[in-house]
């Protein structure tokens, strides 16, 4: 296998950078699109774990879209072969001093780059 592939790489971080446009403007359609529509598909937030993607997109829908923005710092993307990856990254909301921890597996799929599982929560200290 092998690992950061410089064209596997620059899909995923695309791809990445896209989801992270669309949470930021609360583009609810980007968002939905980038997460596989399974029912395998798992989020776990700060304060919810949603199983499946009808529950992350009934989320979605119902997420106050007010404070959105924020600050990201040590992303990391690394690809495993073709088809998979991870994407971590630390964020800090905007007027907030909370750190912020966000993961995401990133599958390719036949409708491309999808988010399979996500795990989202604060540092506390």
């Amino acid at each position: 296998m092998q690992i950061n592939l410089p064209e596997v790489v620059a899909e995923v971080t695309a791809a990445f950078q896209r989801y992270e446009a669309a949470l930021v403007s609360n583009n609810v359609a980007v968002l939905d699109e980038l997460f596989w529509n399974s029912a395998h598909t798992i989020r776990y937030g700060v304060a919810e774990n949603l199983y499946g993607y009808e529950a992350i997109a009934t989320f979605r829908a119902n997420r106050p879209d007010a404070n959105l923005s924020r600050t990201l710092k040590n992303t990391v993307i690394t690809t495993y072969g073709q088809d998979f990856a991870t994407a971590n990254t630390e964020f800090q909301r905007q007027g907030s001093d909370k750190i912020g921890r966000q993961s995401q597996t990133w599958l390719r799929t036949p409708e491309g780059w999808r988010v399979v599982s996500a795990h989202v929560s604060l540092i506390v200290l």
